[in-house]
């Protein structure tokens, strides 16, 4: 097969493959300096177009000997026209600013900039279209450093995952325009319940470790900070289509107006998504939307927005034991029904996830005067679903009934369908005041949210004995939370020479967190806590004589147990602390980037996974004192000569738990130094890629994790083996003068190994989320 396409791919290079001259280039603002990530780069003699990467490069074909005219454009900057001779082959292109306020000012506050000594990548949108063929957001940024993903389903469609620096996701802050996306109580993110945003993501910006002050959940791993869709100046209209293996299916409509009256924008999308699974019966039935309209003046910006989906996925929770996995990897326990062998005689039909999340965020920015900005965003969030099981012999006490006499016989379980239901309601406001004038960059901004109205109750649907149950749709547990979040904080970028920048990030967070009611066993609970944390981050970059750039900086960080943690936990879950050194080199050129950093982050009662998962599926964790990561990180991007370009990281780390007590199988008390649950010491990603002529382009991407132990013992019979995967993308681009077509192919896992990426322990006992095989994926994408 692998012959094939290199055969096909030669073919379609043709004698010019190896002649082609390659033009390469930046594009920044030509006051600031910052990279401009998303700029369209267009040939203007056959329309050939192609966006700047996340820091702000670009290649284009050089079609022949003459002269070529390019023009590159950006939202909220004047259009520029180069005129590139033979033989120019670099170029940095800087953009004035145009007279219309920019969707950018809505997350400047949250951003780390180029001088910010943090740690960072991000992302632009042409790299997330390349791979999106319908997959859950994670698996589009499985390449960048330090993260791993999770599919519970197998093959990145319905719940899926992402650790950075092995940190899992209740850990990781995750913020679409300044607006908090972590679930209030768990912490969590659940990327299903917004499928294909992106599509209607203009860039993400991933800051490793504490990063800098955000709103929302504290970051203890990373922060992940998504910006929709900015501007389009001209009208638009898009359609994708993909389709692949176990019978995956994507439909995606966008269009928009451009810029109506030079002032008035309106955006839309429509996106189905569904698929049946690797993992049997782990189908999934995505819809989502996303509407936009803006006001873009000289010195104001108005932008609503109002996004949402809904999923129902059939439940692949629970993953196999080695046994069964060697048996049959695609084994579902979930909706099995057994006899009393405990042998599967049917499955439930609707044993399955099913929520719906709506978001409306309305965003105000205004110019003050040449050095004041300033914004407002109020927000709202509707959440509501369940998830629908059947369940075998339950006992009628945990369902708050008496035990149920038929004649002389006194029944005290039976089977039941139950729906346990979330119902909640999240909303806030968020702000900032931007100064900059001269050496000094000031920003001052905050939120205060309420997660409120929660409820989460359980419903009984179905009795084997309905004279046993009360009345229809009986409610056997009920319970109530709230929860406030307030947040203040000031950063200030300060020049202390033309070479030297300062950095210091103040922030003050307040958390009140109230939770009763009873729980699916009857026993009841109660939570009334408050928190106060100071988070105060400093550091320092130098920009060295060749343009690279040294920086260093230390943050603190807290953070307050989630709602699991109290309910599953019999002592008393503390708060978190994170200390956190960052310390690096970054180089980046038209020919190549090069980033290498160090990172210390040492934790106090650090909340870590215990391996187990609640009956829910969600994970379990425990204080464990003292606990620490560190390690180096390396990536770079090298256009290696005029067709190829060669994207690589890799991530060498120590994960440890200091002086961590447990209980052996012989039940001696021991106490050691132990490495963190799923914290793998070793992580590559890889992307190499040719483009063969101005048609095609083909790409090898290839990932490696090292082992991850499945509790925190170091019990190496625990463990996830170590996997390394490689995909192939072929890219087919026929740039016409009305409208573009792409035809994109995806071969995951080309070699087709055998592996799962994600797991727990059990009483002992290991289980594992074993991932597709060799599987295919095709997608037709048409702009008009």
């Amino acid at each position: 097969m692998i012959k094939k396409i290199a055969v096909v791919c030669m073919l379609l290079a043709g004698s010019g493959a190896y002649t082609q001259h390659r033009i390469h280039g930046k594009v920044e603002d030509a006051k600031t300096k910052t990279a401009l990530a998303g700029a369209t780069v267009t040939r203007l003699s056959d329309r050939l177009t192609t966006v700047t990467d996340g820091d702000g490069y670009f290649s284009i074909v050089q079609s022949n000997e003459k002269a070529v005219t390019l023009e590159i454009r950006f939202v909220g900057y004047e259009t520029q026209q180069v005129t590139v001779k033979p033989g120019e082959e670099e170029l940095l292109i800087a953009l004035a600013e145009a007279t219309l306020l920019t969707d950018e000012v809505i997350i400047v506050a949250t951003r780390a900039g180029e001088k910010t000594p943090t740690t960072f990548t991000t992302v632009s949108k042409e790299e997330l279209q390349q791979q999106n063929f319908g997959q859950d957001l994670p698996l589009l940024l499985n390449w960048t450093p330090s993260l791993v993903t999770t599919s519970d389903a197998g093959n990145g469609i319905g719940y899926t995952g992402m650790r950075i620096r092995g940190s899992d996701a209740t850990r990781i802050n995750v913020t679409i325009n300044g607006i908090p996306y972590n679930d209030s109580e768990s912490q969590g993110t659940f990327w299903v319940d917004i499928p294909d945003i992106a599509s209607s993501t203009q860039s993400i910006q991933i800051q490793r470790g504490v990063g800098t002050s955000s709103n929302g959940a504290g970051a203890f791993g990373a922060t992940v900070n998504l910006q929709t869709n900015t501007l389009k100046a001209e009208p638009y209209a898009e359609a994708i289509v993909s389709a692949g293996s176990f019978n995956t299916q994507r439909y995606t409509f966008q269009s928009g107006t451009g810029l109506l009256n030079n002032r008035w924008a309106f955006d839309a999308r429509l996106s189905r998504i569904t698929s049946d699974g690797y993992v049997e019966r782990a189908s999934s039935d995505l819809g989502s939307y996303f509407l936009s309209a803006g006001y873009h003046g000289k010195n104001t910006l108005v932008k609503a927005l109002v996004f949402g989906g809904n999923e129902v996925t059939y439940q692949s929770w629970y993953g196999l034991d080695e046994a069964t996995m060697k048996l049959n990897r695609r084994f579902n326990y979930a909706g099995a029904i057994y006899d009393e062998n405990y042998n599967v005689v049917r499955y439930y039909e609707n044993q399955v996830d099913d929520y719906t999340q709506h978001h409306y965020q309305l965003h105000v920015s205004q110019k003050l005067n040449p050095y004041w900005n300033a914004n407002m965003a109020l927000h709202y969030t509707r959440g509501f679903g369940f998830y629908e099981e059947y369940h075998q012999g339950d006992s009628l006490k945990y369902l708050g009934l008496p035990d149920y006499t038929v004649g002389d016989t006194t029944i005290s379980a039976m089977d039941v369908v139950v729906q346990r239901w979330l119902d909640n309601h999240f909303y806030g406001t968020t702000f900032s005041f931007n100064y900059e004038k001269d050496r000094t960059n000031l920003i001052i901004g905050g939120a205060l949210n309420q997660y409120g109205h929660a409820r989460h109750f359980g419903k009984l649907l179905w009795a084997q004995f309905a004279d046993a149950v009360p009345s229809t749709n009986y409610t056997y547990y009920n319970g109530s939370s709230l929860k406030n979040d307030f947040n203040g904080y000031i950063k200030l970028h300060y020049d202390i020479t033309n070479r030297v920048n300062g950095f210091i990030d103040l922030q003050y967070r307040h958390v009140f967190y109230k939770t009763a009611g009873l729980r699916d066993d009857q026993s009841s609970y109660a939570v009334n806590e408050t928190f106060n944390f100071f988070n105060p981050k400093a550091g320092i970059s130098y920009t060295l004589a060749d343009q690279s750039m040294l920086y260093a900086s230390y943050a603190i960080a807290h953070r307050e147990p989630n709602r699991t943690d109290y309910l599953e936990n019999d002592n008393k879950p503390k708060p978190e602390r994170l200390g956190n050194l960052e310390a690096g080199w970054r180089k980046r050129l038209t020919r190549y980037t090069l980033e290498i950093n160090y990172y210390l982050m040492n934790y106090k009662d650090q909340l870590v996974l215990t391996g187990e998962l609640d009956n829910a599926g969600y994970p379990i964790r425990a204080n464990v004192g003292s606990s620490y990561r560190t390690g180096i990180e390396v990536s770079s991007v090298i256009r290696l000569n005029q067709a190829l370009t060669w994207n690589v990281n890799t991530t060498l780390s120590k994960n440890m738990n200091r002086n961590y007590t447990f209980t052996n199988s012989n039940n001696d008390l021991i106490t050691r130094n132990t490495p963190i649950i799923l914290s793998p010491n070793f992580v590559a990603g890889s992307q190499l890629s040719w483009q063969i002529n101005r048609i095609v382009t083909a790409s090898l991407l290839s990932k490696y994790v090292g082992g991850q132990f499945l509790d925190n013992t170091g019990n190496e019979s625990l463990k996830l083996d170590a996997y390394f995967v490689n995909d192939l993308r072929l890219n087919f681009r026929t740039p016409f003068k009305t409208f573009g077509m792409e035809v994109n192919l995806l071969v995951n896992n080309v070699l087709n190994v055998e592996y799962a990426a994600n797991g727990y322990a059990y009483y002992g006992t290991a289980y594992f989320y074993p991932q597709a095989g060799r599987h295919f994926m095709a997608m037709l994408h048409i702009k008009f």
